[in-house]
């Protein structure tokens, strides 16, 4: 699109969770999308397991899709330990998958990355005692800071995050407290409340969790899980005027 439109249609969905005997499954859905939207936001766990020939059937369907789409991978995708190949295969069906870059699509940017655990406000986990502890804060800051460094590099006043992980605890309520430390960060909410044109923040991972929630600075944070979606409207993507 190289037009820049006062308001763009933003379709979102997460939590596709495509296996290797699943051809076909989202295609008359990709399909349906681009009719009524100009970008598709995915937001992780394309795939069940990380595998090639889930890929392959993803990505297939998303032939069908006419309309850009941008991406985020999830924990799910990292499973079989090739994200990178989930990503050149996807790429190969002109699917840009954000990570350490942000793309402008008609005037609104999109920066997005997985995110990771860790907890969110007082009960965020901190970098204290055994280095595996330490490990896994350190993982929580660095997606953290490349969600910053990819919102940095965009220079449009309209702006939208994509994760996996979620941000903000209200959107993973509905999940079993005991996980809520697995499900998200609040790192991830602190980088984007650095910028004032960032309008909405996408996230998936909480397939029980609730629809929406905000940050501390009031940005729209949203779980467009599949799953909570289609509890919500009846339907497993939902659109935004961004």
């Amino acid at each position: 699109m190289s037009e820049k439109p006062e308001r763009i249609v933003l379709a979102a969905t997460g939590d596709l969770h495509v296996n290797d005997a699943d051809p076909n499954r989202y295609r008359d859905l990709f399909a349906e999308i681009s009719e009524k939207a100009d970008v598709l936001a995915l937001t992780g766990d394309l795939t069940n397991f990380g595998r090639t020939r889930e890929a392959e059937n993803l990505a297939e369907d998303l032939r069908h899709c006419t309309i850009p789409v941008v991406a985020v991978l999830g924990n799910h995708d990292y499973e079989c330990g090739q994200p990178e190949e989930v990503v050149r295969i996807l790429q190969g069906a002109g699917v840009t998958v954000l990570d350490e870059q942000a793309v402008e699509i008609a005037g609104v940017g999109f920066a997005g990355v997985k995110g990771f655990v860790g907890g969110f406000d007082r009960a965020e986990l901190g970098a204290f005692g055994e280095k595996a502890i330490k490990d896994i804060v350190d993982e929580s800051l660095a997606e953290a800071r490349k969600l910053e460094n990819a919102l940095r590099t965009l220079r449009t006043d309209r702006a939208v995050a994509l994760l996996h992980y979620s941000p903000v605890a209200a959107t993973v309520e509905g999940e079993p407290k005991e996980i809520w430390p697995f499900l998200g960060s609040s790192r991830l909410a602190d980088a984007v409340d650095r910028f004032d044109n960032v309008r909405l923040v996408l996230h998936g991972h909480a397939h029980r969790g609730s629809y929406e929630g905000r940050t501390r600075r009031g940005i729209p944070v949203y779980n467009v899980a599949q799953f909570v979606l289609t509890e919500q409207f009846g339907k497993p993507y939902v659109l935004y005027e961004v």
